[in-house]
């Protein structure tokens, strides 16, 4: 590969699949790179899933400014892109008296942040909002304009929209080493040279290391390490709201919040630690994460666990703060980095600061007439009337297979993941799109029927079908040739 672009972006999280689908509405030759196999692999596919309203982040800091912002921007995304996202609104309670000053300055750091609608609740009201806190809570700030989005669908939806309107997104593509030119980087990938006048670096957890390559030297990206717990289904509606407790300064605390799939989750802890590959979770820690939650909601225990995970974040310890700017040793890079929480309610508003940025670098930015906001929208079989299912099925017979029956995905589903604009190309990328292998068995029983699905829809043999792209092959040889060649010897 030997190409050039105007621009390219360099991660494909959340963060640079939103930047890629804002400049898309330019003139732009744009090019997205992302080392993994599927966008939203890194950060983004392992994070709360909150948009969160706003009032944590201080006034005075961008993340502040930029959580309001884009928390605003998600209604008209929700209706462009269709991904899945509800306003379900948040609760920071606190279980003494002494807490209550907390939650004030919280409410007046939100006001000035701009946060609608915050407001402190006491007594039956609160029980009213969540019947099931712990007896001894006191008092909640209440925050209805908090949201919960799926991570990965959300950045699926965001990459898919960029590409239909002509970002090319590369997979599989990871910057090796960067020269700086006179007018232009050429970027050096494992599958050949990118030659752009711009490059934007939100790279996630390795933005420190892609800004050494043009010479900066003064990020420092810091991972700090989240464990969670999962729940089943039946548990999804025992809340309404995000809960958080009165946070620390270091964490938010051990939330619990529902998803918009219908589970339950808690978490995270936090814990800073120097490996960026160190995804293992500990049973410490998750012991330490239900003991957390259960100072909220006693009724929690282990039952109904269905699954846990980890979540880095990409922490920039010197400000606290995100690093959003065009660098003053490097013309034409721009650094996006220490993207951490509220990364995720922040990307929108990111992507519009990013161009903001790029207007000034290139003179201004040309409208592209020809942008189309709207996304195809994904069929969710599951979601559907009983009539719809059978007019479906009676169009396209492939929506009348169920491969997931914890998930009730259907073959259609997972054919058109597989079909998209940056189509599903491994198994946990067939899962992020349509849950395939989320429910109760994890992929026990849906598992090898997703595998014979990705052989045919990919034309590639079944030895080649990966876990998550990489090295994760899932079958490594055929049995009965592995026999043969055991006589053979």
């Amino acid at each position: 590969m030997n190409k050039e672009a105007d621009l390219l972006i360099i991660g494909g999280g959340v963060v640079g699949t939103a930047i890629a689908r804002e400049l898309a509405k330019y003139k732009l030759d744009i090019t997205l790179i992302e080392k993994k196999s599927d966008v939203g692999s890194g950060v983004s596919k392992a994070n709360t899933g909150l948009i969160h309203a706003g009032f944590n982040a201080e006034a005075s800091k961008i993340k502040g400014r930029l959580n309001v912002e884009g928390n605003k921007m998600y209604d008209q995304l929700k209706e462009e892109l269709k991904f899945p996202f509800e306003r379900r609104g948040a609760l920071v309670v606190a279980q003494d008296e002494d807490d209550i000053p907390r939650l004030e300055s919280i409410l007046e750091n939100g006001k000035k942040n701009g946060v609608p609608d915050l407001e402190i609740i006491k007594g039956e009201k609160l029980f009213e909002l969540e019947a099931d806190l712990n007896p001894d809570s006191v008092a909640a700030l209440y925050a209805p304009t908090a949201a919960i989005v799926c991570p990965y669908e959300l950045t699926v939806a965001l990459a898919e929209n960029a590409a239909v309107n002509g970002v090319e997104v590369l997979l599989n593509t990871a910057a090796k080493s960067i020269e700086v030119k006179k007018d232009h980087k050429v970027v050096y990938t494992n599958r050949g040279q990118i030659k752009a006048k711009v490059v934007i670096n939100a790279a996630g957890l390795y933005a420190d290391e892609v800004a050494k390559m043009v010479g900066i030297d003064d990020i420092d990206i810091t991972p700090r390490k989240g464990e969670y717990h999962v729940y089943d289904k039946k548990l999804g509606s025992q809340i309404n709201h995000t809960i958080f407790p009165v946070p620390t300064g270091v964490s938010k605390g051990i939330v619990v919040t529902p998803t918009v799939d219908g589970n339950l989750l808690v978490g995270p802890n936090a814990q800073e630690i120097d490996d960026k590959t160190d995804i293992s979770t500990t049973s410490q820690g998750l012991e330490n994460i239900l003991q957390g939650a259960k100072k909220t909601l006693p009724k929690l225990s282990r039952r109904g666990v269905i699954n846990q995970f980890t979540g880095l974040r990409p922490a920039y310890k010197e400000t606290g703060d995100f690093i959003i700017e065009a660098s003053d040793k490097v013309d034409g890079f721009i650094n996006v980095a220490g993207i951490q929480s509220p990364g995720l309610s922040s990307a929108p508003a990111i992507a519009k600061m990013v161009r903001e940025i790029l207007a000034e670098i290139l003179g201004g930015l040309e409208a592209n007439k020809d942008f189309n906001p709207y996304r195809q929208e994904v069929v969710r079989f599951r979601e559907l009337s009983v009539q719809e299912q059978a007019k479906l099925i009676k169009e396209d017979p492939r929506y009348g297979e169920v491969i997931c029956r914890c998930e009730m995905v259907t073959k259609g589903e997972i054919i058109d993941s597989i079909n998209r604009p940056v189509g599903a190309n491994s198994v946990r990328a067939v899962r992020r799109r349509t849950r395939a292998g989320m429910g109760r068995c994890q992929g026990g029983f849906c598992g090898p029927r997703v595998v014979d699905i990705l052989v045919k829809e990919l034309g590639i043999d079944h030895t080649e079908v990966t876990e998550d792209g990489g090295d994760s092959r899932i079958l490594l040889e055929r049995a009965k040739e592995s026999l043969l060649k055991e006589v053979s010897e």
